[in-house]
């Protein structure tokens, strides 16, 4: 029994999860949240105007009943139409998508269907803190590959300086390696992937015939100017890729939680059958709501600033500028994102001292003493690594910037009062 407790322990984390840690660290000291990733503001009225029709609806009494376990119809047949573009390749409906409890279940539906005990996954690090444990779950064991800048630490930098080894990620491949998760944007760190690097990772693949699970849930938040580049869209990928999309990240609405799976039919099979076998369907309400969404957007031209897909990265840059200034104002050198809502910042410059008594780490020991004693709070970011490499991210810590200009005033305020105080020391 004991040993089974153990294993729970590590594939749950219940007790040392970082988002209920901090989260409740954030409320018990008043803290102002910028730690997890979500909008404090009101999703667009086009979004919530069409749930409340579908609330309303009185005449079609079957969008509060179940709907076709794999995806409402009208919801796959829009991301059917918005992906047959995307990847410029007729996508079916039915056999090609997958509508899921959030990206979360798509996820977790891939594991379980590709991932068998023995078979190896490749994570790049940083990465999205459920991967390692789903990877476990289905037996497999995790190889991971760390993402480095090509710039010395402490200095001002871009997520397009961070890459990876060629050398660490053509080591990890082998006969036992089943698939590779490439979280493009990634998050945390906001890195785009450019083209020679996934055509790299690509012809790995191929190589050694492994799987591709593509984690693309801030596709709809690439800044402008940046070439974003899918990996499923290279030559001769897509028959070994799965592409995951979330209605959260695209329509900012992330209670919501609805995501999708997008691939060859006879890829997204496996997903569908451990769906059909645990959540089996999604609500209705949602699904026709989000369909509604996508019609809208599939109805304005190409580029239109109506558009919320258009408008969306646009409305980010301005508070992503205004968070890296308020970082650099306390000596926090921030890495400055390509794509998503979370910017990485470095902390070696502040004059932090660790307690040589604690075993925590600089970056949990930092966040919390700025929780506690500048009210503000964020996520360490060595949350997002193994423990092999932790290290590498002991100096960094994440903060979310898609907020209300008057929530990042507040954030303003709190450092302008805590860089008076450092004068004044």
């Amino acid at each position: 029994m004991s040993k089974k407790l153990r294993l729970a322990d590590r594939l749950t984390g219940t007790e040392s999860n970082v988002w209920v840690e901090f989260g409740s660290l954030a409320a018990e000291y008043k803290a102002l949240n910028l730690g997890q990733g979500f909008p404090d503001f009101f999703p667009p009225n086009f979004v919530t105007d069409a749930l409340h029709s579908v609330a309303s609806n009185k005449e079609n009494p079957f969008l509060h009943q179940y709907t076709r376990s794999y995806g409402h119809p009208r919801l796959v047949n829009a991301l059917a139409q918005i992906y047959s573009k995307i990847f410029n390749r007729p996508i079916d409906a039915q056999s090609e998508i997958l509508v899921t409890v959030g990206a979360y279940e798509s996820l977790f539906c891939a594991h379980k269907g590709f991932v068998n005990p023995g078979d190896e996954v490749i994570i790049f690090e940083p990465f999205f803190d459920c991967y390692e444990p789903m990877v476990l779950q289905a037996g497999g064991i995790p190889r991971f590959v760390p993402l480095r800048s090509t710039k010395p630490a402490g200095e001002l930098t871009s997520t397009a300086d961070w890459t990876f080894s060629r050398e660490e990620l053509t080591n990890q491949f082998n006969e036992k390696t089943k698939m590779i998760i490439v979280n493009n944007p990634n998050n945390p760190l906001g890195k785009v992937f450019t083209r020679e690097e996934l055509e790299f990772i690509g012809d790995l693949c191929k190589k050694h015939d492994v799987l591709i699970l593509a984690d693309e849930v801030y596709e709809r938040l690439v800044y402008p100017g940046k070439e974003y580049v899918r990996i499923a869209n290279l030559p001769d990928l897509w028959d070994r890729t799965v592409t995951i999309g979330s209605a959260g990240k695209t329509f900012s609405v992330t209670g919501w939680k609805l995501g999708w799976s997008v691939g060859p039919s006879h890829l997204i099979k496996a997903l569908c059958t451990v769906h059909q076998n645990s959540v089996y369907t999604c609500p209705t309400p949602m699904q026709e709501a989000a369909a509604l969404g996508f019609e809208r957007e599939l109805s304005l031209a190409e580029g239109s600033e109506d558009s919320y897909f258009w408008q969306i990265p646009r409305e980010l840059v301005p508070k992503k500028e205004k968070i890296m200034k308020m970082l650099l104002e306390i000596d926090m050198v921030p890495v400055e994102p390509q794509a998503g809502y979370f910017i990485v910042a470095d902390i070696s410059k502040t004059g932090f001292k660790v307690d040589p008594k604690n075993s925590e780490s600089k970056d949990y020991q930092f966040v919390k003493w700025m929780c506690r004693n500048k009210k503000l709070s964020a996520i360490p970011n060595s949350a997002f690594y193994t423990s092999e490499h932790k290290k590498l991210a002991e100096n960094l810590v994440r903060f979310c910037f898609i907020k209300e200009d008057s929530t990042l005033d507040r954030a303003a305020n709190i450092f302008h009062e805590w860089r008076s105080s450092l004068k004044n020391d």
